[in-house]
């Protein structure tokens, strides 16, 4: 007899990656894409000089935060993301916290990413092709001090 799957219990399931929100500060983002969510530990290398092992002692380091980048569609008037990115004067753009939820089949948060101090450092418009038939897209590149998770 074939499984249907009615036995198995709802936290077995891996969940998909296409439904998700964007909050930034108190207001939701809609975005198509979200990548760049990464943590990365930098290695010290230390040998001291009496070791009778020639070869270097590894230790975590500095961590590092990638560069977080958001894609979504252009709309006619639809100008937020430039409105954030234009508010950056030298070093003095308010930081915010963004928070990245992953939602589940009933679209309940599952699993969110807050990133900490987060403001924008770069903006690019849709490229253009008189022979193309896709979106326009335009993305958002933030920079951040801090990535934590939260289930």
């Amino acid at each position: 007899m074939a499984d249907d799957g009615s036995a198995q219990s709802a936290a077995t399931w891996p969940l998909v990656k296409f439904s998700f929100q964007v909050k930034w500060d108190d207001a939701e983002f809609i975005f198509q894409e979200v990548t760049g969510l990464s943590s990365e530990t930098q290695v010290i290398e230390y040998r001291g000089g009496s070791s009778p092992v020639y070869s270097t002692v590894k230790m975590p380091g500095i961590q590092k935060f990638s560069n977080v980048t958001l894609k979504k569609g252009m709309f006619k008037g639809d100008k937020n993301l430039w409105d954030k990115y234009n508010l950056i004067k030298m070093n003095t753009y308010k930081r915010a916290t963004i928070t990245i939820s992953l939602l589940d089949e009933s679209q309940a948060v599952a699993m969110s990413w807050t990133l900490t101090n987060a403001f924008p450092v770069k903006i690019t418009v849709t490229d253009m092709k008189s022979d193309g038939n896709e979106v326009a897209v335009e993305s958002l590149e933030l920079a951040h001090e801090g990535l934590k998770i939260a289930s």
